[in-house]
């Protein structure tokens, strides 16, 4: 048995659902489709380098990297690598193999610090430390039950607020950009990232094939987007909230609980069965509010950080 580790092809099916299936195995709480797979390679910024690679055994794919520069921080330098190997398929040296080989095209690109996350199980934090990776922060995954859960009540938004959804914005979505822009900013992580290029926005966010905008809420005061909690859905059962927040001038009003649960009641009145989500371990507040939606704790992700040369 041969492990070999290559380039995932974009426009190749086979590859993409392929990506997409072993990372569905690894990690059920994130929303990945193979279309989502294909869209992120042919529309990833090109400062960011972004390379997938796959680890294939006698013709069978059995393991997945993510690989590319953290092209929007302030901070050069810095560089992802995300390895997720079939359940299955651990202990053929496919992991090791992924590690290596994206290790080297990320030192080759500039790379001075590699950023990877890992899932919160011995073996898991075992394999980063033998790799040299030290352990940094970590965060959660927040699963709700949307078909069976109960949701707290819509409320009617206070005076002077507006709920809309992205769709109502699909004219001129740039303040939707520039709210997301400014959250971007307080949201905990160990590599400050700045959304600056509205193209690359476009491309990478609000196309992005997963991206409701018929679910992705907005509280809107005084004709401007105060608020709004983004929603991604797999095309079937689904759902995930990839960001939550609000503009500084109007936090402490609620409006971020106001947009989430508007959100959710629009997911689950479209059939939509479970809700995904994920928040920084230290992020108290929004986790309190995802406690009162009824999410809970599914599974827990660590940083794990490495310094090369």
């Amino acid at each position: 048995m041969t492990v070999i580790v290559r380039e995932l092809l974009g426009e190749v099916p086979a590859d993409t659902e392929g990506f997409a299936h072993i990372r569905h195995l690894a990690l059920p709480f994130m929303i990945q489709t193979g279309e989502s797979v294909a869209y992120d390679v042919a529309h990833a910024h090109p400062d960011a380098h972004y390379r997938p690679l796959l680890a294939e055994e006698d013709g069978e794919l059995i393991g997945t990297a993510q690989v590319g520069l953290v092209y929007d921080s302030p901070d050069p330098g810095n560089g992802y690598l995300h390895v997720y190997v079939h359940p299955k398929r651990l202990g053929r040296g496919a992991g090791s193999l992924l590690v290596s080989t994206a290790e080297e095209r990320l030192a080759a690109l500039g790379a001075t610090k590699i950023h990877a996350w890992v899932l919160d199980r011995p073996a898991n934090r075992a394999f980063a430390e033998k790799h040299g990776y030290r352990a940094s922060r970590s965060a959660h995954f927040l699963r709700l039950d949307l078909a069976n859960g109960t949701l707290p009540p819509l409320e009617a938004p206070p005076k002077g607020v507006e709920l809309r959804t992205a769709a109502d914005f699909a004219d001129d979505p740039r303040p939707l950009f520039e709210l997301d822009a400014e959250t971007l900013l307080d949201e905990p992580s160990d590599v400050d990232r700045e959304f600056t290029d509205y193209e690359a926005w476009l491309e990478e966010t609000w196309n992005h094939p997963l991206l409701s905008h018929d679910l992705t809420s907005v509280a809107v005061v005084d004709g401007r987007p105060a608020a709004f909690s983004a929603a991604r859905t797999d095309g079937a059962t689904r759902y995930g909230t990839v960001m939550t927040g609000t503009a500084r001038a109007h936090r402490g009003r609620g409006l971020a609980k106001l947009a989430k649960n508007d959100s959710l009641h629009r997911a689950r009145a479209a059939g939509l069965t479970e809700a995904f989500t994920g928040n920084d371990a230290g992020n108290g507040p929004m986790l309190a509010i995802n406690k009162w939606f009824g999410y809970e704790v599914c599974a827990t992700e660590v940083t794990y950080v490495r310094e090369l040369g």
